[in-house]
């Protein structure tokens, strides 16, 4: 089970974008409630104020905390006595930069979507923003969030895979594999619009899912990488397919491919991990169970919430054996971090568990030197680049 600590109030949670038509607000939403830490009382749902008021009314929240502009919003809440302890910034990546630097120049602890910025120069400021404000920041890299994610992160920590020499990660997905975006499709129309998904797009989408899961799991940091970047779809202009081979710091390799013109894929994220005394294997649409593969033996399951698994992994459940758990508890699992972090701060104490580990500013700042390293290589040939 999730740490729980005794406190005298939920957590007040705004919400920057996530209003009626939105994929992941709602998401955020689930998970934000499901542990119980946080209550949404305020938010700025959309840019048009006729659906930023539609939205709060459908969600609850008191008209007078429903906000037109963002910054309005961050000048109201900052100045309330009951105002927002957090804000969750669910819009599209281009938003991202200029909402967390409101918020946090306001005082307000931010949690942000993926990537964290659309610029590795952004990231860096927002970074030293977060550094000098004394703020908390989390990014929602949720997949960081399943119970047997955390197992293999502390086998690898344990030493229980030897020396790693071979890391594989993968993710593809096919909803992207027609012009979805000419179809009326706003997932879609965002994502492959450079103004507002930045200069990368299955890359940042989902490919810096894939290099978080790896990087998360494994401890590795990235030396260089050779990355071909390519749009299958005619007409495109982002990237909606990626091949990449990675060079880690200690001389293990990689490979890592992100598609979301892969059809029969629908969230394919996969991740093997191979060093000199066994593997891993956990897929994220089979999350409850990790392949653990050692040296010379029989393969063993490993299953959430079942025997053998460690610390990490238990504090990451909430149901008995054999009722499976998936995306929602895994983003709820990062809400629920993030919570205890917040409360530390405020309490002048040290997070517990691996709260203290989950996703923040500097995993924003490497996962933008990676989509920039990546752009940089592929646009050379494919030619490896250093990752610095």
């Amino acid at each position: 089970m999730s740490n729980e600590h005794n406190a005298p109030r939920r957590l007040r949670l705004g919400m920057v974008g996530g209003g009626q038509g939105a994929f992941i607000g709602g998401v955020h939403r689930i998970a934000a409630r499901i542990d119980d830490h946080f209550e949404l009382v305020a938010g700025a749902f959309a840019s048009d104020p006729d659906r930023a008021r539609a939205s709060a009314a459908t969600l609850h929240v008191a008209p007078e905390r429903a906000y037109a502009d963002y910054r309005a919003m961050a000048d109201a809440e900052s100045q309330r006595e009951d105002g927002i302890d957090v804000v969750a910034i669910v819009t599209p990546n281009h938003l991202h930069f200029d909402v967390a630097r409101t918020f946090l120049e306001a005082g307000i602890d931010v949690i942000c979507d993926k990537p964290m910025t659309t610029t590795l120069e952004d990231a860096r400021a927002l970074a030293d923003l977060v550094e000098r404000s004394g703020r908390f920041f989390g990014l929602t890299h949720n997949y960081s969030g399943y119970s047997l994610v955390r197992q293999a992160r502390e086998m690898v920590a344990a030493g229980e895979l030897g020396e790693l020499r071979v890391v594989q990660v993968e993710y593809p997905q096919d909803w992207l594999a027609t012009r979805m975006e000419d179809q009326g499709v706003k997932q879609a129309e965002w994502r492959t619009d450079p103004k507002r998904s930045g200069p990368a797009g299955c890359l940042g989408d989902i490919g810096t899912h894939a290099y978080h899961l790896a990087r998360f799991v494994t401890g590795l940091e990235v030396e260089s990488l050779a990355a071909d970047l390519h749009a299958f779809v005619e007409g495109r202009v982002l990237d909606d397919n990626v091949h990449m081979m990675l060079r880690f710091k200690g001389g293990a390799r990689g490979m890592l491919w992100s598609s979301q013109v892969a059809p029969g894929r629908e969230n394919g994220l996969r991740l093997r991990v191979y060093g000199s005394q066994g593997g891993l294997e956990w897929h994220q649409e089979e999350p409850n169970q990790l392949i653990h593969t050692p040296q010379g033996e029989p393969p063993r399951l490993l299953t959430r919430n079942g025997p053998g698994l460690g610390d990490a992994a238990m504090e990451a459940v909430r149901l008995p054996p054999g009722h499976p758990e998936g995306y929602l508890e895994a983003f709820a699992q990062l809400y629920s971090d993030f919570a205890e972090q917040i409360r530390a701060r405020h309490a002048n104490r040290e997070a517990h568990g691996l709260a203290r580990h989950t996703p923040g500013v500097a995993d924003g700042v490497d996962g933008l030197m990676f989509i920039t390293r990546a752009l940089e290589s592929s646009q050379a040939g494919g030619n490896w680049v250093a990752f610095q």
